[in-house]
């Protein structure tokens, strides 16, 4: 009778350990939160970097910021134009500029719900305009 109770014993330890799953580290990222504007900012950063190199390729750049959205408009062709104001660093803190941009953003029109007289153009995204608005 003690010699079944040890084997049954036995077999619970044995099941017990095949059951034991590792898993991976995941980050707790409870407090962390998406705006719009960080889900915009991600898609046209790269876009709005490439012109701002372009505008000011002879001053040494600490790079830009992003100050905040302005406008965003939507377009009858199934299309956004989002202005940014945006801030341009200088060695001197008192000789920064600041510019506005209006970047369109045109999401794809594969569904067939769109009006493929209206919308027929894939991803892109573009710059409509750039203005400086400081000197």
């Amino acid at each position: 009778m003690v010699k079944q109770y040890i084997i049954l014993l036995g077999f619970v330890f044995v099941f017990t350990l095949t059951q034991v799953v590792n898993s991976e580290n995941v980050l707790n990222i409870d407090g962390m939160y998406v705006t719009t504007e960080d889900i915009i900012s991600d898609i046209v950063f790269p876009t709005i970097d490439k012109r701002v190199i372009n505008e000011y390729w002879q001053d040494t750049l600490f790079g830009w910021e992003w100050k905040r959205i302005v406008d965003i408009t939507y377009n009858d062709n199934h299309s956004y134009d989002v202005s940014v104001r945006i801030v341009i660093p200088s060695k001197n803190p008192d000789d920064y500029k600041e510019d506005l941009v209006k970047v369109r953003i045109s999401p794809s029109c594969d569904s067939d719900k769109f009006n493929k007289s209206k919308c027929n153009h894939g991803f892109k995204i573009e710059i409509v305009d750039y203005k400086h608005l400081s000197p």
